[in-house]
This record gives C-alpha cells, sequence and structure tokens, in this order.
C-alpha cells in the first residue's frame, strides 16, 4: 500500500471562530481514536481535496501534524456545505497498523458492458461498496469491478468473482451478485406501466371510518404490563 500524507497544523479555535479559517481556505478537523484523546487541527482544502481525487476516502493517511506529529489515521466523517459543496469538517480516527480495523471500502466501476451496449439492456448495481476487515497495511482505496465480462443477461458478477486480497475478510457471501444486465422493457410493459389504476376512493374512506378509533379512546393492549 503506497502511503498517502496530508499536512496539518494544531488548531486552538472552536466553534465560529472557525469561519475565518475556512474563508482562508482550511478545514478544521479532529482526530481522535481507541484511548488517544482529540487533536483538534486545520487542514488545507485544496491538499484535502486532491487526496480524495486520488485515493478516495477509503484509505490509509500519513498525518504530518506540525512537521513533527506523524499520524496513521483513516477518515471517519466528513461534513459538505449543502450549498457551495465545499467541506466544512472533517473526522480522522488514528489506527494502530498491528491492529485490524472494520471499514468500508467503495466499488468502482471500469469498463463497458456489451450487454448494454450491444443489446440495449440496463445496467444494474446491487453494491456500491462493502464492509471488510484487515490491517491498515492492507486495505485498499477502492475494489474494481471490471462490467466488461456482461455480454449476456444471463452474465453475472458476484463477490468471488473481484479480484480481492485474501488478506481481507469481507462481511458478505461470496455468491452475493455484485452487478448484472437485464433486458429492456418491451414497448407492452412500457404502456402498461403508464395506464393509470382508477380506484374507488369512497370504499377507502368506508373502510378507514369504520374501523378508525373514536377520538381519545386507547388501545387495551396498550396498558398491558404498565
Amino acid at each position: 500500500m503506497d502511503k498517502i500524507s496530508l499536512e496539518a497544523k494544531t488548531r486552538d479555535v472552536l466553534g465560529r471562530k472557525t469561519n475565518k479559517g475556512r474563508r482562508e481556505g482550511l478545514i478544521p478537523a479532529v482526530v481522535y481514536g481507541k484511548g488517544i484523546s482529540g487533536t483538534n487541527i486545520w487542514v488545507k482544502m485544496l491538499d484535502f481535496k486532491r487526496l480524495i481525487k486520488k485515493s478516495g476516502e477509503s484509505t490509509v493517511i500519513d498525518l504530518r501534524i506540525d512537521e513533527k506529529d506523524n499520524r496513521n489515521v483513516l477518515i471517519y466523517d466528513t461534513q459538505k456545505d449543502p450549498v457551495k459543496d465545499s467541506y466544512i469538517h472533517i473526522d480522522f480516527f488514528q489506527v494502530r497498523m498491528d491492529e485490524e480495523i472494520e471499514t468500508e471500502v467503495e466499488l468502482e466501476y471500469v469498463g463497458e458492458a456489451p450487454a448494454v451496449k450491444e443489446l440495449g439492456g440496463v445496467l444494474v448495481k446491487n453494491i456500491d461498496a462493502i464492509e471488510v476487515k484487515c490491517l491498515p497495511a492492507d486495505l485498499p482505496s477502492s475494489i474494481t469491478v471490471d462490467i466488461s465480462s456482461l455480454k449476456t443477461f444471463e452474465d453475472r458478477i458476484t463477490l468471488g468473482d473481484l479480484n480481492i486480497s485474501k488478506k481481507i475478510e469481507l462481511s458478505i457471501d461470496l455468491e452475493t451478485v455484485i452487478v448484472l444486465v437485464s433486458e429492456p422493457r418491451s414497448e407492452e410493459e412500457m404502456s402498461s406501466l403508464e395506464t393509470k389504476v382508477d380506484a374507488d376512493v369512497t370504499k377507502v374512506e368506508g373502510v378507514i371510518k369504520e374501523t378508525a378509533p373514536a377520538a381519545g379512546a386507547e388501545k387495551k393492549d396498550d396498558k398491558k404490563g404498565k
């Protein structure tokens, strides 16, 4: 596993006072771990975005605080501004390289499925990420799924078909179907989906009126055990 480095500096401001740092292109963050007290830090927005683009969020990072305090961390959580789509806070979780960790790894779909391109099928991705357990050094940034083997509507790619290291323990069965291609809907199926179904609303209302309890009434079962 190639180590990814990220520079950080200690942070002594909290709450709304961090807004000034955000305007200067910094992200407030915190580092914590098992038996480790939290440390407030700043990381540069540009550096963090580059890291995410290159390695994703499932990567062990060599976090260098004040150019002297090196820590192996994972991205535990991120918060983003819903309007600006920029990061406003990061949680880093410090790990020990000799202890196994449990985390989620994204699946990266690559290639082109002939059953989609040539037969007009629809690609169906059943899973976007999987839970794994392994040593930090064995953690992949993502797991590749090559869909070019999907040539017919009968073809399937299961978890067992993927090239995953034996050092990684998976949380789901190897026979789990990851992706497939479904047949395109026929004209008859499409037209039936567009057909409106008119329901007798008066009958539905009648059932509701007959079965609904009177206002203020209590169910007898709710009083059991009280």
